[in-house]
């Protein structure tokens, strides 16, 4: 345990349309200051997306996120934002939006892993992946 180190994290969610506020999940962001980490993971179901809209293009939303994963890494070419502090960066992109991605509260854990933690809250978030029955 005393190896374990805080992190925070949270659900990216597509809602094509926001004055309906239906969403599915398409991505996670996960910040750990003690191990100077910041990364986001992301996938968007073609098959959701068209059953919750035509008019959003993937590619589209692809590109957004993509510039959310260029923010995580401090590019330069993020502009402004992949400037800040890798903290405020996750604040940045953790804040709450009416817009068409947006991200749920933040939540926190402890894990000696923020990589493997990463892709087991995607695997289990995004991707549907639970090992455990909910019911």
């Amino acid at each position: 345990m005393q190896d374990k180190v805080t992190f925070e994290y949270a659900i990216i969610r597509l809602v094509p349309r926001v004055e309906r506020e239906e969403f599915f999940n398409i991505g996670v962001i996960l910040f750990s200051k003690r191990k100077k980490f910041l990364s986001v993971k992301y996938n968007i179901n073609e098959a959701k997306l068209a059953a919750f809209s035509c008019d959003l293009q993937l590619e589209d939303l692809n590109n957004y996120l993509k510039s959310w994963d260029l923010i995580c890494k401090g590019d330069k070419s993020s502009g402004k934002i992949g400037a800040f502090e890798l903290a405020d960066r996750f604040r940045w992109l953790a804040a709450s939006r009416s817009t068409v991605i947006q991200s749920s509260k933040t939540h926190s854990g402890l894990t000696n892993n923020p990589q493997k933690e990463l892709e087991a809250i995607f695997r289990q978030y995004v991707l549907c992946d639970n090992k455990e029955k909910l019911f």
